[in-house]
């Protein structure tokens, strides 16, 4: 239990979670206001060591163990549909090379949605993670941003003898599922943290679409999600969506096209050319300028081996700046 518990408070991370809000552009009526918190636990693809990352069984296990968000990487597919994913390849967490090998090295955004459905996203964590794994990941699905967002709403994809029911329209399947109440669901109704990578074809302009369509769009009559006053309840607030992003053009698209939703500019060393106080600087007013709230900065170790951009100096210019870390 103690390791439990240890891996947990690895995960958390202090932020302040009272984004500006224009109240003149954004309809709030029917959202429950719940008391800014000081620490939150971003369950970062899920999980990454109790399931394969960014699957059903990931983000099911981070809503019912009570993360406050559940982190994706957001991914365009080929015929315009929003997917979690995190790598642009799919070598390392599907069967692309089995299923397809004459594209096993292509990226995710030259394959549609039905051959994305395809694919094995489960089997290759029993194979590394033998202590973890279990049969049911066999054969897991790359979700949809959709997907994730019932997950949060205490949903879970519909099966019948372990396969996933298709959703028809007009007689068609173009990729899609069908969803039911996840009677393993215990009442928590965490956010969603979603990353964009460098922006394709608008992304971010798909993703307000998207966001608006299912209900949580802040700034387009947001629906009203049914919470519980001793569960997660973010999901029914007006920060039940946080975006972040390497990506300079996606931050500038993400004020473009969702205002008045939390952002975080993440900041890494490659990005970072010349004199570092001054690029850091610059950075920190570019976050100004479009209104950004959080500033992510890499920490060195593993497992990705960055290096260190969290120096006194440095958070002190982003407090300054009256922006948190």
């Amino acid at each position: 239990m103690k390791y439990f518990l240890y891996i947990l408070l690895l995960m958390s991370v202090t932020i302040s979670c009272k984004p500006k809000i224009d109240k003149k552009n954004v309809e709030l009526k029917n959202l429950e206001f719940v008391k800014p918190v000081n620490k939150i636990v971003i369950a970062h693809r899920g999980t990454t060591y109790w399931a394969p990352e960014e699957t059903e069984p990931a983000f099911r296990w981070a809503r019912n163990i009570g993360a406050d968000y559940l982190e994706l990487d957001l991914q365009l597919t080929k015929d315009n549909h929003l997917v979690a994913f995190h790598d642009n390849g799919l070598q390392r967490t599907t069967n692309v090379a089995s299923l397809f090998p004459d594209r096993k090295n292509a990226t995710i955004h030259d394959f549609t949605l039905k051959e994305l459905r395809s694919l094995d996203a489960g089997s290759w964590f029993n194979r590394e993670n033998p202590m973890q794994g279990k049969e049911s990941f066999k054969n897991q699905k790359i979700l949809t941003l959709e997907d994730v967002l019932l997950i949060a709403e205490g949903f879970r994809i519909k099966r019948i003898n372990k396969i996933p029911e298709k959703l028809f329209i007009n007689g068609k399947w173009e990729g899609h599922y069908q969803h039911e109440k996840d009677p393993a669901d215990n009442g928590n109704r965490p956010g969603v943290y979603i990353e964009t990578k460098h922006p394709k074809l608008l992304v971010e302009k798909k993703l307000a679409n998207e966001l608006s369509r299912l209900g949580w769009n802040i700034n387009t009559h947001p629906k009203r999600i049914k919470v519980q006053s001793n569960k997660v309840g973010i999901a029914n607030t007006n920060n039940r969506i946080i975006l972040q992003s390497f990506s300079p053009k996606s931050i500038e698209n993400f004020e473009k096209y969702l205002p008045s939703i939390p952002k975080c500019f993440l900041l890494w060393k490659p990005e970072m050319k010349g004199d570092l106080k001054t690029v850091y600087q610059q950075a920190i007013h570019f976050a100004l300028k479009n209104k950004v709230q959080f500033i992510g900065p890499s920490i060195a170790g593993n497992p990705n081996n960055y290096e260190e951009l969290t120096a006194r100096w440095m958070t002190d210019l982003i407090h300054k700046a009256k922006l948190e870390v």
